[in-house]
């Protein structure tokens, strides 16, 4: 019985916009699947993208974790950097195949792509022990080329070939007698992968015919664009005793986990929508220096927000030095919100914290807290440092929070760069947001997670 390497690339869509939560909430729920290999996407914020990754590494411990590089040295460094803690990681390399991608997604002609492949390989070799190359529009490259090119990265120390019929082009037929060819250059050199687009439809028959033609690994994804994880997952079940296969699936909690997933993604794409302005009358969510106060306290209504008088003063005149700047959207008008909104006196005080994580340990947190004249510790494990930290805090206040959203960026330039964080904790229905910054990322969010929970103390105590 051939067993079936399903790797899932659900956080590696082009079109999500997952929250730093929800992308850890669609890990986790894979992990529990035993999906084979979880795919991450590239490392583009080099601060908050390594703390994702780092997060999800931190409880992933059966999945492959695989991080996808860019096409300079600098982006496998990125990448190796942030997977490095995996206790099963791996970097894969994805480069354009067809004469078209190479020249105008990579601006490199044939002779220098052929060039490239080996040295990113190479240098993702030294970084990490698995390797992918990924032949990006396979189906549409010369192939000639495309037996070099492959030949170039299995010589430079990629264990996976993974080939793309991107155009989505090929009958199952087709693609199964194509992807017979590529084995068959392969040997036993090297695994072999496919990713089917689905755009007619046909992803899961393509899949099947290439399983059946020797591939050994087959990329899908939860409601994206490729292999549906559902559909293909099934087909396995019904027909794998027939034709001779079988996956790491754990098929009894297959619809459950999919529909917590498609839930997760239902609410990416709503919260997406929100601040994605289809009509003129609808500006609530995208501002600029002719709204008044009225359109911005009713922008700050429809995130969750219920300002007071002196509140929406402060936001609005907050909003107009920036709108002079910029335009104002829903990150840019939260941001306001937790930096000017509802400042109080704090109760509670970041005196230290000290954390731990690893790939074989449990990340673990110590908070020290100081309320009035006392100083209060707290201790706590967690799926990662961020976790563990809050996790410590909401020990020290003997309250449990439900936590929104949680958000990271950079705001300077450089290794010594500033991060901001914003976290939206939720207390009887209410929204409260707290920002910090740090040239500490995970400092950064502590101090946001406190800085929201004084909020809600001071309110609850007036």
């Amino acid at each position: 019985m051939k067993k079936i390497i399903i790797a899932d690339s659900t956080l590696s869509r082009e079109n999500a916009s997952f929250s730093f939560k929800e992308k850890i909430e669609i890990a986790r729920q894979l992990e529990k699947l035993h999906v084979d290999v979880i795919e991450i996407p590239e490392i583009k914020n080099v601060k908050s993208d390594t703390l994702l990754v780092k997060t999800i590494a931190s409880f992933v411990k059966k999945s492959v974790l695989s991080v996808a590089t860019g096409i300079t040295a600098q982006d496998v460094e990125n990448a190796a950097a942030a997977v490095a803690s995996a206790k099963n990681a791996r970097l894969k390399i994805e480069l354009p195949m067809s004469p078209v991608g190479m020249e105008y997604t990579c601006h490199i002609k044939p002779a220098k792509m052929l060039e490239l492949i080996p040295q990113l390989v190479n240098l993702a070799k030294t970084k990490c022990a698995s390797v992918e190359f990924c032949a990006v529009d396979a189906t549409r490259a010369e192939k000639d080329f495309l037996r070099e090119a492959i030949f170039a990265a299995v010589s430079a120390g990629a264990e996976i070939v993974t080939i793309c019929d991107n155009a989505a082009e090929s009958m199952p037929d087709a693609f199964a007698a194509f992807v017979a060819e590529v084995k068959s250059w392969l040997g036993e050199g090297a695994s072999l992968g496919v990713s089917c687009d689905d755009k007619n439809g046909l992803a899961s028959g393509c899949a099947v015919l290439a399983v059946g033609a020797g591939a050994d690994i087959v990329k899908t994804c939860v409601e994206g664009d490729i292999t549906s994880l559902e559909g293909f997952a099934g087909m396995i079940k019904n027909c794998g005793n027939s034709c001779g296969f079988e996956s790491n699936i754990k098929y009894t909690e297959l619809n459950r986990i999919i529909k917590q997933i498609s839930w997760v993604n239902a609410n990416a794409k709503n919260a997406k929508s929100s601040v994605t302005v289809a009509d003129d009358d609808d500006l609530s969510l995208r501002l600029d220096a002719n709204d008044d106060k009225e359109a911005v306290n009713a922008a700050a209504i429809k995130l969750g927000y219920d300002l007071s008088d002196s509140d929406s003063d402060k936001v609005y005149e907050e909003f107009l030095r920036v709108v002079a700047k910029k335009n104002v959207g829903a990150k840019e008008l939260e941001a306001i919100i937790a930096s000017v909104a509802l400042q109080v006196e704090p109760t509670y005080k970041l005196i230290s914290y000290v954390l731990n994580s690893g790939n074989i340990i449990s990340a673990t947190a110590q908070i020290k807290l100081k309320k009035g004249d006392s100083e209060i510790d707290g201790i706590c494990i967690g799926d990662g440092p961020i976790d563990a930290a809050f996790l410590a805090i909401e020990q020290i206040i003997g309250h449990h929070y439900e936590l929104d959203d949680f958000q990271i960026q950079s705001v300077t330039e450089g290794k010594e760069a500033m991060a901001s964080a914003l976290v939206k904790l939720r207390n009887d229905g209410k929204l409260y947001s707290g920002n910090g910054i740090s040239t500490d990322i995970i400092g950064a969010g502590i101090r946001a997670y406190i800085n929201a929970v004084n909020k809600i103390v001071y309110e609850e105590a007036n």
